[in-house]
């Protein structure tokens, strides 16, 4: 089958935006001249389902230089990269995304990718998981399970779980130490704030930064807000997270009130309708709204909409929506994820830790798939002792091993 992508002429810039990812992803590397010289995957079709710029697409390349049949959609219509997609398909991966299509083409592209019949699957928010469980139950036939790399998808799975429905093994890749602690802490953190300064052009310095949620990301996106001279303010349900980030050093209250005092809201909870109409009513002329959720959901646009008299592209990327009073609110990047719709994602030393236990998870449901259960599974503790490993040594650094008498003492024998 074809590649449906914008335009093939584009593949030089896509190749040269995956060359440089490479340079800097040195654990992934590691692992995938493993893959490689094994050939792991020899005779599987994997279908990748994550955001498609140039730290997946090296992930895409490396399983399919270790024997995959690679099949590659995104997973958001904004956060696409239509040279990326063109540098794929010239190297003999089949890919299926454009940058900005619709909803209806987005799930004809993950329909297609189904097509394919795969033997494993990487999906980022659950929607091919959700393809598979409804519609798409054919396309299972030969499926051995799958990973998962977003907290809204484990989420997702979790509840499948739960209720007995889930019909084939997943891993968490999200849940490993690996990924959670460094990507949605260090990647989300950076990323999300590059997408917004990128796009505003304003400072942060200064301003009131509202985090909604206080998951890791949220505390990732608090600590760079922090650092870049901004006073946060953070909004929770669960009074532990709330309590840490009291502990912290963030002030922390109702968004009821915290509507009424910010500059920027960043939402960050994986739940929907977090930032209201009512709550828009109350903010302050000149707001910055973003989100980096998964889906597009959390800030309630319709709710927007319905208040505002018009609207318009007051800047790329971002929409301007004025009030009867004259009041102006800012939504960045369509409501959607503004660190990958509006910039290109995490850097590339932290998806290097995302991507190399997300090979991992692959590699371990090719070989486990016959004593797994329809569960949702972590990986190993070894796997991320070996990724953080990996990564320390190509870093150049070096850290201590404990003696015979230590691990008696530990039990550790």
């Amino acid at each position: 089958m074809n590649s449906i992508i914008c335009d093939i002429s584009l593949a030089p810039s896509g190749h040269k935006k995956i060359a440089w990812v490479d340079r800097y992803m040195p654990t992934l590397n590691n692992i995938g001249d493993t893959l490689k010289k094994q050939q792991t995957f020899t005779g599987k079709t994997v279908v990748v389902s994550v955001h498609l710029e140039a730290k997946t697409a090296y992930l895409a390349t490396v399983l399919h230089k270790a024997g995959a049949e690679v099949i590659v959609t995104g997973s958001n219509p904004l956060s696409t990269q239509d040279d990326v997609a063109a540098a794929l398909a010239e190297n003999g991966l089949i890919v299926y995304a454009k940058h900005g299509c619709t909803e209806e083409e987005y799930f004809a592209y993950l329909n297609k990718a189904l097509d394919h019949k795969p033997h494993i699957i990487i999906d980022d928010g659950g929607d091919l998981v959700h393809l598979l469980h409804t519609t798409r139950s054919d396309a299972t036939e030969r499926l051995l399970g799958g990973t998962e790399e977003t907290t809204t998808g484990v989420n997702r799975l979790r509840g499948l779980e739960k209720e007995k429905k889930l019909k084939f093994p997943m891993i968490a890749a999200n849940d490993a130490y690996c990924k959670y602690l460094f990507d949605n802490r260090y990647g989300t953190g950076q990323s999300t704030w590059d997408g917004i300064m990128r796009t505003t052009n304003l400072t942060v310095v200064g301003k009131r930064v509202v985090i909604v949620g206080y998951g890791w990301c949220g505390r990732g996106c608090a600590m760079r807000a922090k650092g870049l001279g901004a006073h946060v303010i953070v909004t929770e349900v669960d009074p532990i997270k709330a309590i840490e980030a009291v502990f912290d050093g963030f002030e922390v209250m109702p968004m009821e009130k915290a509507a009424e005092t910010g500059d920027i809201f960043v939402t960050l909870t994986g739940n929907k309708d977090v930032i209201r109409g009512r709550h828009m009513e109350k903010m302050k002329d000149g707001v910055l709204l973003a989100n980096a959720g998964h889906f597009d959901v959390e800030i309630n646009k319709p709710e927007l909409e319905a208040l505002a008299v018009r609207h318009s592209e007051v800047r790329h990327n971002i929409e301007g929506y004025e009030l009867p009073d004259g009041r102006m609110i800012n939504l960045l990047a369509e409501g959607r994820l503004v660190n990958l719709a509006a910039g290109d994602g995490h850097p590339a030393e932290i998806m290097d830790l995302s991507f190399a236990v997300q090979a991992l998870a692959a590699k371990y449901i090719l070989n486990n798939a016959k004593n797994l259960e329809n569960r949702v599974y972590v990986l190993p503790h070894e796997v991320d002792t070996n990724v953080a490993a990996i990564k320390l040594h190509s870093m150049g650094y070096a850290i201590d091993t404990l003696t015979e008498e230590q691990r008696k003492y530990l039990n550790l024998d």
